[in-house]
């Protein structure tokens, strides 16, 4: 059952990688759904949802041991999987909001 559960967060992210990774989904990313159209209007929305997409499929692939340890029952992939999620997040969070790197020129 656990590992279900693993397996379809794996597919979850994948699947909104491939959402973000084709320029859609804008509306499912927290912060720029709720900007004002002139403030939406400032940023390259494709450039945000494929990076975007490029994160979740990390996400997915450090989710990988966490499903990983499920199956073999080793606790020391289930830290190692969780550990790279939070290092990728954290980093994804700080890459995305430094630098203006999709403000439109």
């Amino acid at each position: 059952m656990l590992l279900a559960i693993h397996c379809g967060m794996i597919l979850l992210f994948l699947l909104l990688g491939l959402v973000f990774s084709r320029g859609k989904g804008a509306f499912l990313i927290a912060g720029y759904n709720t900007a004002s159209q002139a403030e939406k209007a400032k940023y390259d929305e494709k450039a945000l949802c494929r990076c975007m997409g490029k994160l979740m499929f990390a996400l997915a692939g450090t989710w990988a041991p966490i499903a990983l340890s499920a199956l073999l029952d080793r606790m020391w992939l289930y830290y190692v999987g969780l550990g790279l999620f939070l290092a990728v997040c954290f980093g994804g969070v700080v890459y995305m909001n430094t630098g203006n790197r999709f403000r439109k020129k």
